[in-house]
């Protein structure tokens, strides 16, 4: 059975997608930040951990397992190395043993402030070279996007 017209479509405007948001990805601003990062023998996902945990202060390490869905010892493993470079405190729970609670130090906060620095400047930096019109589409479809996917995740 061949696919219909239809679906032959979303499957170019999928492959179409995922090619647009690699390119974005690999883009100067991000190379930048993750310059900085490298410096500090960060890794990608360490990074984006310590921007969870800075943006939920008090989190458990299950938390950020279930919000990248990932296993718990890939959390331990990732929360093992950013407490050896001192920008996280793990802290006991007071009511469960089992349980420890997250939180940046003070050089955590600094680091995860300076990255959102540069994340911004670079955004802007792109968004400054494009009309509003476009930038507004932009938005409109990515919010567009992240609904779908949410819903899509939900099924």
């Amino acid at each position: 059975m061949r696919p219909s017209p239809r679906s032959r479509g979303r499957s170019a405007e999928a492959q179409r997608l995922l090619d647009l948001l690699n390119a974005l990805g690999s883009t100067t601003f991000r190379q930048l930040l993750w310059q900085r990062a490298s410096e500090l023998d960060l890794t990608y996902a360490q990074s984006q951990v310590l921007f969870y945990v800075g943006d939920h202060p008090g989190c458990h390490m299950g938390d950020v397992a279930k919000a990248f869905g990932v296993t718990l010892p890939a959390i331990t493993h990732i929360i093992d190395r950013l407490e050896q470079k001192q920008f996280v405190l793990r802290g006991d729970h007071p009511a469960d043993r089992r349980v420890y609670l997250l939180e940046l130090t003070r050089q955590g906060k600094s680091l995860v402030q300076e990255l959102h620095t540069m994340q911004m400047r670079g955004v802007e930096d792109v968004l400054a070279r494009m009309s509003a019109e476009d930038r507004e589409r932009v938005i409109k479809g990515l919010e567009a996007l992240v609904d779908a996917a949410t819903e899509a995740a939900k099924s």
